[in-house]
């Protein structure tokens, strides 16, 4: 019997490895619950990774860990007659993270990129699951990957949350701002200065604040435009930049 005969192949769907999928399956379930969930909380709050980044990295994780409890059903059932791939998983998992890094852009308080990144890494454990012959788990993460980067950003809509935006404040020379009418500007209009996020810089006898806000509610009175409007109201206000803090 070669390993291209058909009864070979079908070694590929036999009844021991469709079970071993199905567990594979509810384990992919269940870090996805548990991923979203943690996401959310995240996103909740204003920050960068929420529950697409979150979901994607618990699923690929997830999918590799649960895997390695099979190896013997590797390559069809065939994992005995071959080499431990695991020293390559790990070089390829290694490697797929650089190359998400590549792609994730920082500027300022904004970030953007983290769920392409996650959503390269689980392309990575895809490309595994088929590697090692599980063929049906391979399926599932694609499709739970899928519908994660379609239909989540949705459900975050949907849910709770406090957005937060990016604020640049640059002053006339030599005038010091007034840390408290920031901050009931910023309280009258539905955000707080988020904490630790106050920077100060100064050049030529001129002060530059940047600081992130979060909105007290999830649908705030005041849009950015209308905020603008009021900024240019600051005493000793030379001119700003606003932005949302996340992406």
């Amino acid at each position: 019997m070669t390993f291209l005969s058909l009864s070979s192949l079908q070694h590929y769907w036999s009844m021991q490895i469709l079970e071993a999928n199905i567990v594979v399956f509810f384990n992919l379930l269940g870090a996805l619950a548990l991923g979203l969930l943690l996401g959310y909380e995240r996103s909740y709050h204003g920050r960068a990774a929420g529950m697409r980044t979150y979901g994607l990295v618990c699923l690929a994780s997830a999918g590799l860990t649960v895997i390695s409890g099979y190896s013997e059903l590797w390559y069809g059932g065939y994992g005995h007659l071959a080499a431990n791939p695991s020293p390559i998983i790990q070089g390829i998992i290694t490697g797929v993270g650089f190359l998400g890094a590549g792609v994730i852009i920082k500027e300022g308080y904004s970030i953007s990129g983290l769920t392409t990144a996650a959503s390269i890494w689980s392309a990575a454990a895809v490309g595994v699951l088929v590697g090692v012959g599980f063929y049906a788990s391979a399926m599932l993460l694609t499709v739970m990957s899928a519908t994660v980067m379609m239909w989540i950003s949705k459900l975050e809509v949907l849910l709770p949350s406090r957005h937060a935006i990016a604020i640049k404040l640059s002053f006339q020379q030599n005038y010091t701002p007034n840390e408290n009418e920031i901050e009931q500007m910023m309280l009258s209009l539905g955000y707080e200065i988020a904490k630790g996020s106050l920077t100060i810089s100064l050049a030529d006898s001129k002060q530059e604040w940047h600081f992130a806000a979060v909105a007290l509610l999830k649908h705030t009175k005041h849009s950015i435009p209308v905020i603008s409007q009021h900024m240019t109201k600051i005493n000793g206000m030379e001119n700003f930049h606003i932005s949302f803090a996340r992406n």
